[in-house]
């Protein structure tokens, strides 16, 4: 698998003309930030040799290089899950292949649902701290040479990013929240009851992605910002059907406040 991470990111670099040391992970509902990213070239993720495709509606499924906010980036427009039936070293192979092209810092977005009753719909939570409930850990097997075989994650999301973003949230006059995000295996959003024991457990906002990512990220010293809209919520006295739709419907609404915040974030972090 090394092998072939080495190898896929020799393919990349070779259509470079960009030399970017952030990456983000655009999710559910966040593609439209690729419109922002200006003297953008693209690579299909069905171009790139050893890359999965991505399967789920609503993500693009590619790799996008340019500027944002005047700093030279990638960005994955469209990422992989666990649920659709990828491995873990398949879910984490864009996040191998990121640091071995130079990325340093890891902007992650996903769409979740809120299980803290402070929360509402289209609100953006600043990710503090997660718990990983995914039958598979993405660092089990043969240890990789890019970090320890048991590394440290006593601050998975970068402490000053997040201050960075509070302070750019001040400014700009963005509601920010912030709170625990659990990552969970999916494809089934949760019934009442899982909500309300995740939340006792110590979550805030609970979704399928974005864990795994931050692992790898963090195992390979590539330092981590998170960020979750809520698009639904869970776990109170009355039950709330939703769908994917409604989750993607909601995601978009809160788009704008969500790229100006990512737009300064990545402006800052290469200052």
């Amino acid at each position: 698998m090394y092998q072939k991470i080495q190898e896929t990111a020799s393919w990349i670099k070779e259509r470079m003309t960009t030399q970017p040391k952030t990456a983000i992970v655009l999710g559910t509902g966040l593609g439209q930030l690729a419109s922002e990213i200006t003297d953008s070239y693209e690579i299909p993720y069905s171009d790139i040799p050893n890359f999965p495709v991505s399967t789920v509606e609503g993500h693009a499924g590619k790799l996008i290089f340019g500027k944002l906010g005047g700093v030279d980036i990638m960005a994955m427009q469209g990422r992989f899950h666990y649920y659709e039936g990828y491995n873990m070293k398949e879910v984490t192979f864009p996040v191998r292949t990121m640091y071995e092209l130079g990325i340093k810092t890891l902007f992650v977005s996903n769409a979740a649902g809120g299980m803290n009753p402070k929360f509402s719909i289209g609100d953006i939570m600043v990710i503090t701290d997660h718990i990983n409930l995914f039958p598979e850990h993405p660092l089990r097997g043969k240890n990789f040479p890019t970090g320890p075989r048991f590394p440290d994650m006593h601050e998975p999301y970068d402490l000053s990013l997040v201050a960075e973003a509070d302070t750019i949230a001040k400014e700009k006059g963005i509601k920010l929240q912030h709170g625990v995000y659990v990552g969970v295996q999916g494809p089934t959003f949760e019934t009442p009851s899982e909500y309300r024991m995740y939340h006792i457990m110590g979550g805030d906002a609970i979704g399928m992605s974005t864990v795994p990512e931050v692992i790898v990220a963090r195992h390979c010293g590539i330092r981590c910002f998170g960020v979750s809209i809520i698009t639904d919520l869970g776990g109170f006295d009355e039950a709330v059907e939703v769908s994917h739709e409604e989750v993607q419907e909601a995601a978009n609404k809160a788009q704008p406040l969500m790229t100006e915040l990512m737009r300064e974030m990545i402006r800052r972090a290469e200052r």
